[in-house]
This record gives structure tokens, sequence and C-alpha cells, in this order.
């Protein structure tokens, strides 16, 4: 017999485990940068442009929808301008995209259109 030595290595588990724990670990990971992005931590035009790991596969309507105040209203004016879906994912835009969403989320910050609420007229009320 020949005494060759023979390498084995541990399973590494069953694919539908490992897919899970994958799931699960990018859940955990969106489910931070969404909280982080919420109470103002991490810039939103930050993450289209450098996306992170966790948000290459996310909708880049989730992603305008944890900031405060956004909801779907919002989320779809706001990309009607470019003009982008809501489900397109931050990892599949192009960097001509990535750039004109980051310029006009900057926009917003300076108190334009999208820092505050565009479609509530600021007349006075009358009593």
């Amino acid at each position: 017999m020949n005494a060759t030595a023979t390498v084995t290595l541990a399973p590494a588990g069953p694919q539908h485990l490992r897919a899970l724990e994958r799931a699960n670990k990018v859940r955990l990971a969106r489910a931070e940068l969404k909280r982080n992005i919420a109470v103002g931590e991490i810039d939103v035009a930050s993450v289209i442009l450098e996306c992170p790991w966790e948000a290459e596969s996310m909708a880049v309507g989730d992603l305008l929808m944890s900031q405060h105040r956004w909801g779907h209203t919002r989320c779809r004016k706001f990309l009607a301008m470019v003009p982008l879906s809501e489900n397109k994912t931050i990892g599949s835009m192009t960097d001509r995209q990535r750039q004109r969403l980051a310029t006009m989320l900057g926009e917003g910050e300076r108190g334009r259109a999208w820092g505050a609420t565009p479609w509530v007229t600021d007349s006075p009320t009358t009593v």
C-alpha cells in the first residue's frame, strides 16, 4: 500500500446552515447601520459612496428610509428626480448614480430641498 498522507478537512457544515449564518450576519450588520443612520452617527451619502459590504445588496429605498423623517413618499419623490428605482441595490449602482445621489443628499444638509420637508408650506396659519 502507498503511504501517502491524506488531508481531511472538517466539513464547514451543511450549505443551508452556512447560508443562514451569513444571512443573520448581514441582517445584524444592516440593523446596526440603520440605527447609526437614524441617530445621525453615519451619513447616508457616505454609505452610498463607500458601499460597505453590508449595504451592497441593500435596496437604496431601505437605506434612505432609515433616515429620520424619511418614509416611502419622500423616498419615492427623491429618487424620481434621479430617476432611480427604490429597489435598486447599492452595489449595482454606477459611479455616476452614486455621485448624483450623494450630491443631492448633501444639498439637503445645507438647507435646500431635502433638508426640510419641501412639500410643507411655511405660510402662517390663521386662527
